[in-house]
C-alpha cells in the first residue's frame, strides 16, 4: 500500500452540505469512501487555511487514488487534490538511485 495525503476546500454547496451532516459524519463518509476502495484511514483533520481537510490514508495504488480524487471532485461539494507521500528509508532509497538526465541546453 501506498501513503497518500488528501487535500480538499469546501466549495459553497459543500458547507451547506457540512452544516447539515457535522464533521463527524463527514469522517465516516470519508473513511467508508477510502476502506470500500481497498485503503485505510490513518487520520482527517479539519482546518481553517489554505485547505479545509488533510486526510492522511494508505492506499492500494495509483489507479485507486486517482480513482477517489475524480469522483470527490466531480460530486462538487469538494475542490481537492491527492498527494503521495514518502517515508523518510524512501528518500533515502531514491536518492541512491543512479538516474541519467541532460538538463535542458546542456
Amino acid at each position: 500500500m501506498a501513503k497518500f495525503m488528501l487535500t480538499s476546500t469546501y466549495t459553497v454547496e459543500g458547507l451547506h452540505g457540512l452544516r447539515q451532516d457535522g464533521g463527524t459524519r463527514r469522517a465516516e463518509v470519508v473513511r467508508a469512501l477510502i476502506e470500500n476502495a481497498g485503503g485505510r484511514m490513518e487520520a482527517l483533520y479539519f482546518g481553517f487555511g489554505q485547505y479545509d481537510t488533510y486526510v492522511v490514508c494508505d492506499l492500494p495504488d495509483l489507479r485507486t487514488a486517482a480513482a477517489l480524487a475524480v469522483t470527490i471532485r466531480a460530486s462538487g461539494g469538494l475542490d481537492s487534490r491527492i498527494s503521495p507521500l514518502l517515508a523518510p528509508e524512501e528518500v533515502d532509497e531514491a536518492l541512491g538511485m543512479q538516474v541519467a538526465y541532460q538538463p535542458p541546453g546542456a
